[in-house]
């Protein structure tokens, strides 16, 4: 059989592989005639240049990515048995894809948006997806409300643009919203480039270790580069010089052997203390204080080799948080229950049935053994093989050892708000943050704010956003309506 990697080599070929005679002019009834339909390598080169291009994705369609290797520099073993975090100085191949939320496949990187931090590590039990953002917290905490948020940041059904009425008609309604618009509006709301900022979990996830006792736990790497953040006059000169700029910094800097890094650590609580836990743990919209607990270091994540073909590695490498490995799980955090299924869903939608078999999507270090056949660009790998369990022709069979540790479950169902803790409310940690910052940090905050809400058209969708801030700390909310009221005139 023909290697793969030899198909840059030799003469020119059609998709069925006969040589190619002329590929610079199209077949014609005589001189200057009409162009024959019996000219298939030009209707094949046409037919599948209209096809190059897949759905992009809704969200995070705008990204970059790059391999490289996870090390375990600490022993977890007594909070989990997953295999890739077995002893210390183990290595687990990795990929990792940073992207932008809200813009499509040809915005510019120099955005402020949150930016998504999906990893995939290659392990020996199957792949493990951690997908993230750059931010421990989000925009809302269930899922049910994710279609509606995002329709807010995108291009409104009569104007064809993104509107500052719709999204802050949204963020006013939604409270909640307060902690993240704080983040995004403040000085790490515009990363300066890829390296130069760190990564969350974000959600809260379960580890569990061989004894089968469970724990919770968040997810954090800290940049081992520094965090650079750009200013809103920066950000908006440098996405119309180079609208590509944080996806050519990363690869350029691969390129020069100088390797991205960070440091990965992670907040451990036990399970007992979850339910009286001051916050909601399952809250997506909030952190655990370091305070309560600390995060430790476990590892370092280094990115070492670009992709060689972006739309095959990048724009087709799919991510979801429903991929888990034994010894880690899902927690019962709403948003995170509506991703296990909706990322799945997408990646069916997006790439195919079959987007796992793709070489950047299938496991790396071990084999997938499945049942499940056939679909758009089945490849056959199963050859002859019985496609049902049981049965006795020597066929894969489960391990009867569930992934993850049972979570305790009481109440009758229905359509329930998540549980409410002694200090929850959708303020106090947006005021925390806004007390934490330098006056320096204040006052560009509040000029970002001011900038985008003076923009709204209605006093009453300013008033509503202005009082979540005010809300938050009675200062926060002052400035800014000083800051809004002088834009508005």
């Amino acid at each position: 059989m023909v290697q793969e990697a030899h198909v840059t080599q030799g003469p020119l070929t059609t998709e069925a592989g006969a040589p190619v005679a002329d590929n610079q002019n199209s077949e014609t009834a005589g001189v200057g005639g009409p162009v024959l339909v019996q000219d298939q390598l030009l209707l094949e080169k046409l037919a599948h240049f209209n096809r190059e291009r897949i759905p992009e994705r809704v969200v995070h369609a705008r990204g970059a990515g790059a391999y490289g290797t996870f090390t375990v520099t600490a022993d977890v073993t007594p909070y989990t048995r997953a295999a890739f975090l077995s002893e210390a100085g183990k290595q687990t191949e990795v990929f990792l894809r940073f992207s932008t939320v809200a813009g499509n496949l040809g915005a510019a990187d120099a955005v402020r948006d949150p930016r998504g931090f999906a990893l995939k590590f290659y392990t020996e039990e199957g792949n493990y997806d951690l997908v993230g953002n750059n931010t421990p917290v989000f925009f809302i905490k269930d899922a049910i409300k994710f279609p509606d948020f995002i329709h807010t940041q995108k291009r409104d059904p009569y104007t064809g643009s993104t509107e500052a009425d719709n999204v802050w008609d949204f963020w006013s309604l939604s409270p909640e919203s307060t902690h993240q618009v704080t983040w995004l509006f403040g000085d790490r709301g515009i990363p300066a480039s890829y390296r130069h900022m760190d990564g969350f979990g974000s959600h809260t996830f379960q580890w569990s270790n061989a004894a089968g006792e469970a724990f919770w736990v968040k997810y954090h790497f800290k940049t081992d580069q520094g965090i650079k953040n750009l200013t809103s006059a920066e950000a908006a000169r440098l996405a119309g010089e180079d609208p590509d700029s944080h996806q050519r910094d990363l690869r350029q800097a691969i390129e020069r052997g100088e390797y991205p890094s960070w440091t990965v650590g992670v907040q451990i609580m036990p399970v007992a203390e979850a339910a009286t836990y001051r916050f909601n743990p399952f809250d997506l919209t909030k952190v655990w204080p370091h305070a309560d607990y600390p995060v430790i270091e476990i590892g370092r994540l280094e990115l070492n080799r670009n992709p060689q073909n972006v739309f095959a590695e990048v724009e087709q490498s799919i991510f979801s948080p429903a991929h888990f490995v034994p010894g880690i799980g899902p927690s019962p955090d709403k948003m995170l229950q509506g991703r296990l299924f909706a990322y799945g869903d997408a990646h069916r939608y997006r790439v195919g049935i079959n987007a796992d078999h793709l070489p950047v999507n299938r496991p790396h270090a071990t084999v997938a053994r499945t049942n499940s056949r056939d679909g758009y660009l089945y490849d056959g790998r199963h050859q002859g093989a019985k496609n049902y369990e049981p049965n006795s022709f020597g066929g894969p069979h489960q391990t009867d050892r569930p992934l993850w540790s049972a979570t305790a479950v009481n109440g009758a169902t229905g359509n329930h708000p998540a549980p409410v803790h002694a200090e929850d409310d959708d303020f106090v940690q947006a005021g925390n943050l806004y007390r934490l910052m330098g006056e320096d940090e204040k006052e560009r905050l509040i000029a970002n704010l001011a900038g985008f809400l003076a923009k709204v058209s209605r006093d009453d969708i300013v008033e509503r956003a202005i009082d979540n801030f005010r809300r938050a700390d009675g200062d926060y909310g002052k400035r800014l309506e000083v800051a809004v009221q002088a834009l508005r005139g």
